[in-house]
């Protein structure tokens, strides 16, 4: 079998980089000669006549995470062919190994974003020499450390520990997937404990609040009928901004004589498909029904202007605390638990993925439920006691 970097040039102007395999060829029955050949595609582009030096730096980039795959297919090739041991896997760069883990989620935007980040505080830890061989507990740990005491925001800030948990468990998964692959002998991080995930403040807005909010004008309506869309169905910011008339659906009347409404969109960040019953008012905030694929909040963009005039709308109602968009979702997951939902039910109804991001929400509950106790009066015992 013999292998090659080919490029294709695509109508985007783009050039794509794919690996042939080429597995030699057969006769047909009418004489004619078939190549066998199979390809990878690397979803690696190239600038087809770059002009800039950005554009000549980016595809030196992408060349050479090209040639490094080639390399390692080789690798895996002659590994199986001969039955030799593969020493080659150990001596490849981690840092365009990561870039290579990086690129296969690039469809996940969220997650991909994540890597991205995580990759720039790599890159300042990590040498561009290092290879698997480098790779011990040490590196690990250093790299760590890094992330606790060194790392910063673009704002000279220290990192937050959410942030911290994220990009070392970035780094974690890379590492186990390199022990999967077969780059690394041992699944080092079994070894160094990551960082344990901060628990962060949730805003959100009370029933009183809530009600006070929606008698309250607010100078951008069309803010107004998004938000408390999202208070009443907990649906993000990114998917109502998004939401099309053609994900709004009808589905007839129930045995109570009430109209059933339903949503069924997919999640900007998780990707999964949603099929989210709302209630009728919430039906109503969305308006008149337009064309199918019209967006339902058409208008609707995030900005500094539109969170300022979300904060000066919560203020003209008595309301203090720092709203945002999203605190919206978090006041639909309370009001969820407070009047009776299980938690099953509201983890579903807000997409999480794991049970352990809801019951965040019930412990909020759990708080005000210990706050209650002190609420009734204080009795004069003196007689009985």
């Amino acid at each position: 079998m013999k292998l090659h970097l080919r490029k294709k040039k695509l109508k985007s102007g783009k050039t794509s980089l794919y690996i042939e395999f080429y597995k030699g060829h057969k006769t047909l029955a009418d004489g004619k000669t078939k190549l066998i050949r199979e390809f990878e595609y690397l979803n690696l582009y190239l600038v087809t006549d770059p002009t800039t030096a950005k554009e000549k730096k980016k595809n030196r980039e992408q060349l050479e995470l090209a040639e490094q795959i080639l390399a390692i297919r080789k690798a895996e090739v002659y590994q199986g062919k001969y039955e030799i041991q593969n020493n080659f896997k150990n001596q490849i760069s981690f840092l365009n190994y990561y870039e290579l883990k990086k690129e296969e989620r690039y469809q996940t935007k969220g997650n991909y974003d994540n890597w991205d980040a995580a990759q720039k505080h790599l890159e300042k830890y990590c040498p561009a020499h290092i290879t698997f061989n480098d790779i011990d507990v040490d590196f690990i740990k250093g790299y760590k450390k890094y992330l606790d005491t060194v790392a910063v925001t673009k704002s000279e800030k220290n990192l937050s520990q959410n942030t911290k948990h994220t990009y070392f468990n970035k780094f974690k998964a890379c590492l186990n997937a390199a022990f999967e692959e077969g780059y690394l002998k041992e699944n080092l991080m079994k070894r160094v404990k990551g960082f344990s995930m901060g628990e962060s403040t949730r805003e959100y807005l009370t029933s009183d609040e809530l009600q006070k909010l929606s008698k309250t004008d607010c100078s951008i309506p069309l803010l107004k009928r998004a938000f408390l869309f999202s208070t009443l169905t907990g649906i993000r910011w990114s998917d109502v901004n998004k939401l099309k008339w053609s994900e709004v659906r009808e589905e007839g009347i129930d045995d109570s004589g009430n109209h059933i409404f339903r949503v069924v969109f997919q999640q900007k960040k998780t990707d999964g498909v949603e099929y989210l019953y709302i209630s009728q008012q919430a039906r109503e905030l969305l308006g008149e029904r337009r064309e199918p694929n019209d967006r339902v909040f058409k208008g609707l963009r995030y900005s500094a202007h539109m969170n300022l005039q979300l904060l000066r709308w919560c203020m003209a109602a008595g309301i203090t605390k720092h709203i945002t968009f999203h605190s919206a979702r978090h006041t639909n997951a309370v009001l969820l638990l407070e009047n009776g939902a299980d938690i099953y039910t509201v983890s579903k109804r807000l997409g999480h993925r794991e049970i352990r991001t809801t019951e965040i929400y019930a412990k909020i509950i759990d708080k005000k439920m210990k706050e209650a106790a002190n609420l009734v009066p204080i009795l004069e015992l003196d007689d009985i006691i």
